[in-house]
């Protein structure tokens, strides 16, 4: 039995530190490795999502919130033939600090019914007409909820230095220089660069330019820009391809997520 046609809604709410809300079913659509530079707060409705987080097997399924850290590598696929249905919330660091990040990667499945209630309610308060305070104490109380959990995961001995991979996500996202000038300016080799980074966030540089201009051309799509001028915005050639990489990721193409909004 084929399930329902794949169905993406997102827009952007009001909400200070939100900075999109996504709402989707997926039956055949597998997410390729990728990052984001926000926190992403999960809700599965109907059957279960499994993937990869920072290269670990994981599984999202219902009556619990998941959380992933901004910045670190996940996939994503239906664990179950008849596909799934999410809710997402997109939580900047002012609501979730990156501190919490490697807890996250720890136990990234928070088994609390209050705090499933509080995630869904939040949602239903974010469509047309939301009151954009009450919104934000919801968020706030969320957010609170979803810090303490992760404050209680215990640290693991350290066993690698990030200092190298975090300067090179830096300056990726400030100007996405070539691996051989950051390597000349850095005082090392491009491939000891590629390696650091990978280990670090699970994916090489240059697909983690990919996610982060996705990200950004979503945030324009959702703002209502032509698709041709996010494409010449964020770094792609022309509109087909950011096309070819809108698909990939999120299984439906920039004018269907913008008319979906």
């Amino acid at each position: 039995m084929t399930g329902a046609p794949e169905r993406v809604r997102a827009w952007r709410p009001p909400v200070p530190g939100l900075s999109e809300v996504l709402h989707a079913h997926f039956t055949e659509h597998a997410y390729p490795s990728h990052v984001h530079g926000e926190w992403t707060v999960l809700l599965v409705d109907t059957g279960g999502v499994d993937y990869l987080l920072d290269g670990v097997g994981q599984q999202a399924v219902t009556r619990q919130v998941t959380v992933l850290p901004p910045y670190v590598s996940h996939d994503g696929r239906s664990a179950a033939p008849g596909g799934f249905d999410k809710r997402v919330l997109y939580v900047d660091g002012r609501w979730l600090p990156e501190q919490l990040t490697g807890a996250a990667v720890r136990s990234p499945s928070l088994r609390d019914a209050e705090l499933v209630a509080a995630v869904s309610a939040l949602h239903s308060r974010l469509g047309a007409g939301a009151d954009p305070l009450e919104a934000e104490s919801r968020l706030a109380m969320v957010a609170e909820r979803i810090a303490l959990h992760l404050s209680s995961v215990p640290a693991p001995s350290p066993d690698r230095d990030p200092g190298l991979a975090r300067l090179v996500r830096t300056r990726l996202e400030e100007d996405q220089p070539t691996l051989e000038s950051l390597a000349g300016e850095l005082g090392t080799h491009p491939s000891h660069l590629v390696r650091v980074f990978r280990r670090e966030y699970g994916l090489p540089p240059h697909r983690y330019v990919v996610g982060r201009r996705l990200d950004r051309a979503r945030r324009l799509l959702l703002d209502g820009r032509p698709i041709a001028e996010v494409a010449a915005e964020t770094g792609f050639h022309d509109q087909s391809h950011l096309t070819r990489h809108f698909r990939a990721l999120l299984g439906t193409t920039p004018g269907a997520f913008r008319s979906a909004a």
